[in-house]
């Protein structure tokens, strides 16, 4: 992983949701409707680490949404959140949203199951961090990637 060409990318565009909302960048889509989809993060530091987004091009994390928005994206966190918890051992099922008007503007969400026995130095932030040449992101193949988000598509379903 090359950390400094992401962030990169990321702070001068385009939008990574944007281009996976228009199908020109591929992902392993969990959950998708009119207003929200849900992916695998490409970079994962936990299994079935997550990302929700509205489709629409946002940058506020509360003030771009009427209430009722922001309720029914909620809806879908929960719902993918609950779904990860059936797929994957689930100590912890971190929930949050990062992103700067720097980089990564689009607002989204972060589902990341947290497994447990992680040993508590090891947990929250730093469990989501990727050090600093990605040394702890997981070592996924695509086809490892692509049945998860089957499993988890499985479990929204059910």
């Amino acid at each position: 992983m090359d950390v400094r060409a992401y962030h990169r990318r990321a702070r001068e565009g385009p939008c990574f949701i944007c281009e996976l909302v228009a199908g020109r960048t591929p992902h392993d889509v969990v959950h998708e409707d009119e207003h929200a989809i849900a992916f695998l993060n490409r970079y994962p530091t936990l299994r079935g680490y997550t990302l929700v987004a509205p489709k629409r091009h946002v940058e506020e994390v509360t003030a771009d949404f009427s209430e009722e928005e922001y309720v029914e994206l909620q809806r879908v966190v929960h719902r993918v959140g609950e779904a990860l918890r059936r797929t994957a051992p689930t100590e912890r099922l971190y929930v949050l949203s990062l992103g700067s008007k720097q980089g990564n503007a689009h607002v989204h969400w972060h589902l990341a199951p947290l497994p447990p026995g992680v040993p508590y130095e090891e947990q929250q932030l730093v469990a989501l961090d990727w050090g600093p040449n990605g040394e702890n992101i997981l070592d996924t193949s695509d086809d490892e990637q692509a049945h998860l988000a089957a499993v988890i598509r499985s479990a929204l379903s059910s």
